[in-house]
C-alpha cells in the first residue's frame, strides 16, 4: 500500500490514495483522533469519501426519470448486502496535488451499471485549526444524474466515550437497515442525551442537523469537534457490538435516497457538467 502524508501544527495525516481515497491515521499532539487504520480493506480504514451516494440502495436498483439502474452487490464480506457507499470506496484514486499539509485527490467513473460518468475530487488541508477535507462530484454525462456525498470516518470507542449532535429526527431502520419510520420533532434534540456510546449494536440516520457534532473521550482529556458544511444535514452513527470503534458519518441524504426521492430525504439532481461540493471540519481540543 502506497501512503502519503501531510502535516501541520500538531495535527498528523496519513493517505492511501489507493485504498478508496481513504485516510488510514490522523492525530493531534500524538493522539489518535480517528481510529488508526486496523487492516488492509477499506472498511479498517480510519475515514472513506461516500461517492455519489451514501449507505444502502433497496435491493440495489432504483428506477430514474424512467430508467431502471440496477447494480452490483459490492460489500467484500457480506453478499447479502445491497449496494452501499457509492463506487469511490472501492476505487484507485490518484494524486493530483501533494504538499507539506495539503493533498488533492481524484477519482473518475466511467460509467456501465451506474449509467453516468462522474469525476470526484478529494481534498485534504491541515492547519493549526485541524483538518478540512473536502468532496466534489462533477456530472460527466449529458444527462441528469441522482446523487448524493457524504464522509465515513471510525472514531475510537470505550464505554465511556460520548456522542453529541442535535438533529430533528431518527430513523427508525428494520433488520435489513433500511428506514422504515420517522420520529421528528419541531426542535433539535441530542437523541443520546448524554448516554455513553453502548456496547449494543446501532445503526440510524439522524435528519435536520443543528450545529456541530462532538465526540469526547473522558479518560483521554480529549474532544474532537466535527463541522460538516454544505449539504450535509444528515448524520449516521453505526455503534456495532462489542468492537472498540464506532462511526458518526455526516452526509447529504438519508438511506435508500433513490428509491425515496423526496426533497426531505436530502435527494439531490446534477445536471449535465454541475459540479456539487462539500466539507468537514475536525479538530481537537483538550478538555482536562
Amino acid at each position: 500500500m502506497d501512503c502519503i502524508g501531510i502535516a501541520a501544527g500538531d495535527y498528523r495525516l496519513e493517505l492511501a490514495p489507493h485504498r478508496g481515497g481513504s485516510i488510514v491515521a490522523f492525530s493531534w499532539r500524538g493522539q489518535d483522533l480517528l481510529r488508526p487504520a486496523a487492516g488492509d480493506g477499506v472498511l479498517d480504514s480510519s475515514c472513506f469519501p461516500l461517492v455519489p451516494f451514501s449507505n444502502r440502495i433497496a435491493g440495489s436498483r432504483f428506477v430514474f426519470e424512467g430508467r431502471e439502474v440496477r447494480l452490483e452487490p459490492n460489500h467484500p464480506a457480506a453478499v447479502g448486502e445491497p449496494v452501499l457507499h457509492g463506487f469511490g470506496w472501492l476505487a484507485d484514486w490518484s494524486v493530483a496535488e501533494l504538499s507539506p499539509d495539503r493533498a488533492v485527490l481524484v477519482h473518475e467513473n466511467a460509467g456501465g451499471a451506474w449509467p453516468w460518468p462522474y469525476r470526484a475530487t478529494a481534498g485534504f488541508v491541515l492547519d493549526e485549526g485541524g483538518l478540512l477535507t473536502s468532496l466534489e462530484l462533477e456530472n460527466l454525462s449529458a444527462d441528469p444524474m441522482p446523487a448524493g456525498l457524504g464522509f465515513h470516518p471510525y472514531f475510537p470507542r470505550t464505554g465511556h466515550t460520548l456522542y453529541r449532535g442535535l438533529h430533528r429526527g431518527e430513523w427508525q431502520v428494520g433488520p435489513d437497515c433500511l428506514p422504515r419510520n420517522l420520529d421528528h420533532r419541531d426542535e433539535a434534540r441530542d437523541w443520546w442525551n448524554g448516554r455513553p456510546v453502548e456496547t449494543r449494536e446501532v445503526d440510524t440516520v439522524y435528519t435536520g442537523r443543528d450545529g456541530l457534532l462532538e465526540i469526547e473521550w473522558p479518560e483521554r482529556a480529549l474532544r474532537t469537534i466535527i463541522d460538516p458544511c454544505g449539504d450535509l444535514a444528515f448524520t449516521t452513527v453505526y455503534v456495532p457490538a462489542g468492537e472498540d470503534f464506532f462511526c458518526v458519518e455526516p452526509v447529504s441524504h438519508a438511506t435508500d435516497v433513490f428509491n425515496e426521492p423526496v426533497p426531505e430525504n436530502g435527494m439531490r439532481v446534477l445536471q449535465r457538467g454541475e459540479r456539487w461540493s462539500v466539507s468537514m471540519r475536525i479538530r481537537a481540543e483538550a478538555t482536562g
